[in-house]
């Protein structure tokens, strides 16, 4: 089910010469940056995703499109984890080092904006030791920055335009510098916030390859988007989200329930799945790692130590891009997000369920073993029929709370695009802007199934361990 090379839903890079026409290309995005992409009723759309689909119909060439992350998805590209990314990424002198653009299909700027009830702040000679926020990496925090020495300001980056809304609403900033289409979407769907500055002009967004690379899917991408301008097709797909985006605005809490319900329990059953899997490999892990750590070898404790160390003292995170994006340069093969999201699961669950099992075990009375071994059997029967027995007895509610540790650590996976159960919230809110809403039901359906889980699993406890 899970291979390490490719894989379902994994294509492999394509070379950069040859034509285009047969070929599939895997194109990453963002995540969560509407207009230009976002989920509505599940599937991934926006001005980006129809665009890139319709030149892909003109030219012959079909897209497999993975949703990362804006800065994930560049990860992505640099790796050759995809073969270029359409994000709503300004053509800037310094991504032009990196990476190699298309004809312009988008001229964006940047305005201001703050909270809807705020009467305080009409323009940037009000920011005076304020703190603004704007997305990390892109045009909005570039001018943001540009002129916060001039009117006194701070700028925090943060990674998506639905979590700067809210950090505006809520008073942790009194501004967001974002792109104008994207602002004046979310105002559209609600979003709690009002435009006070005239649009600045800015720059232009490009469709990225690597330099050098896919140079026949750069030129068929340019090729197609005239093409598109030319017959009116490109007219269209800007009209259907500009023109008139209150037209997906759920009404109601029930609306926003029933219409997010099939994604959510699609990330839920996802969820369950990476963490069971993960918990499966992780016991394996764990139970040879923590034998070793009580061994007379100091060769093989050593080892175990070590491996504990080392996947306990570092984030989860960072063994997620790792393994994701890092490997797949190391081995020069893509890696299945699936074996990349089982790997950092289980590998840090491992470490600490090593822990967990050296702990059972010395816990157990040493007169135990003596006992055994006085009564003529050897050290390996000793541990297996009377050490271990009553070591796991006592491992278990620790063992229990690592699974749900490990359940909730899986919304981590999210940042290398995942698609568990946050992810899928995610994607919600990022289109209709109903963050509280979307995450209390998030919020309630995790609780559910941990609840379900934990009863599950001392069940299985009273059951096993009379």
């Amino acid at each position: 089910m899970f291979l390490l090379f490719g894989g379902a839903g994994a294509a492999m890079a394509q070379p950069a010469d040859g034509g285009v026409e047969g070929k599939t290309f895997v194109i990453g995005t963002d995540t969560t940056f509407a207009p230009f992409e976002f989920r509505q009723d599940g599937e991934l759309t926006g001005i980006d995703m129809d665009l890139v689909r319709a030149i892909g119909d003109e030219e012959g060439f079909s897209v497999e499109v993975r949703s990362l992350g804006f800065n994930a998805a560049l990860q992505a590209l640099t790796s050759n984890q995809v073969d270029g990314v359409i994000a709503g990424m300004s053509i800037t002198d310094e991504r032009k080092e990196v990476y190699d653009f298309s004809e312009p299909y988008f001229e964006s700027g940047i305005q201001m904006a703050v909270a809807k009830d705020d009467d305080a702040i009409t323009g940037y000679e009000d920011l005076k030791g304020k703190t603004v926020v704007a997305k990390t990496g892109a045009e909005g925090e570039t001018y943001a920055k540009s002129i916060a020495k001039k009117y006194g300001f701070k700028v925090k980056g943060l990674d998506q335009s639905a979590t700067m809304y809210e950090s505006v609403k809520s008073g942790n900033a009194v501004a967001v510098f974002d792109d104008y289409p994207v602002l004046a979407y979310g105002i559209a769907q609600n979003n709690g916030l009002k435009t006070v500055t005239d649009k600045v002009p800015g720059g232009s967004y490009g469709f990225a390859v690597n330099k050098g690379k896919n140079t026949a899917l750069l030129a068929s991408f340019n090729d197609g988007l005239a093409k598109l301008k030319a017959n009116g097709e490109y007219d269209k797909i800007l009209d259907k989200y500009l023109a008139d985006p209150t037209a997906s605005v759920p009404t109601t809490f029930w609306d926003l329930l029933t219409k997010s319900f099939p994604a959510l329990m699609s990330g839920l059953g996802n969820t369950l799945l990476v963490t069971a899997i993960s918990f499966a490999v992780a016991m394996v892990l764990g139970l040879l790692a923590g034998f070793m750590k009580i061994s007379h070898n100091i060769v093989v404790r050593g080892i175990a130590t070590t491996f504990v160390n080392v996947f306990r003292g570092t984030p989860i995170l960072v063994w997620a891009f790792f393994f994701y994006f890092g490997l797949s340069q190391l081995i020069g093969q893509t890696v299945n997000i699936w074996v990349a999201g089982v790997l950092t699961l289980s590998l840090n669950g491992a470490a600490y369920i090593a822990e967990i099992v050296r702990g059972g075990i010395q816990s157990v009375d040493p007169g135990q073993l003596e006992a055994s071994r006085s009564l003529g059997l050897g050290y390996g029967k000793s541990m297996q029929k009377v050490v271990v027995p009553q070591a796991f007895k006592m491992m278990t509610p620790s063992l229990i709370n690592q699974l749900i540790i490990m359940l909730k650590d899986s919304s981590l996976l999210l940042a290398i695009g995942f698609a568990e159960l946050l992810y899928q919230g995610q994607q919600i809110y990022a289109a209709n802007f109903r963050v509280t809403e979307t995450l209390l039901i998030v919020g309630v359906i995790y609780f559910v199934a941990i609840m379900a889980l934990t009863k599950l699993a001392n069940f299985a406890d009273r059951r096993f361990n009379k």
